[in-house]
């Protein structure tokens, strides 16, 4: 069996375009909460546009608890579904594509 990238089916990723950043959201004890967000770059001159991946942040409330996961899962997702690229300066990014190799194949050639 295999294992679910995603453990909080609920949460919701929001593109944040002015703070370039993806941000995950969740309902918390009855209430819609900032969880955490991977900051991203455009990189200049590609087309349709390559979104440099540079970090990922989680509340300290809420780690070790999947949200990073989560959130990486549904910003990958979209990136795909969207038929974008990413490239990635991010070490969590970097350790997750190594669990899950199947995002390699969006993942942007370094030029």
């Amino acid at each position: 069996m295999s294992e679910q990238k995603n453990t909080h089916p609920h949460a919701e990723l929001v593109i944040d375009e002015d703070r370039q950043r993806a941000e995950l959201w969740d309902t918390v004890e009855g209430e819609r909460t900032f969880i955490g967000f991977v900051g991203y770059t455009e990189v200049p001159g590609e087309s349709p546009p390559v979104w440099r991946l540079m970090h990922t942040i989680v509340n300290e409330r809420f780690g070790r608890r999947g949200y990073a996961r989560a959130l990486v899962t549904l910003l990958l997702d979209r990136l795909a579904a969207e038929g974008r690229q990413f490239t990635s300066e991010c070490t969590y990014i970097d350790q997750y594509l190594t669990r899950y190799p199947e995002y390699r194949q969006h993942q942007a050639l370094e030029t």
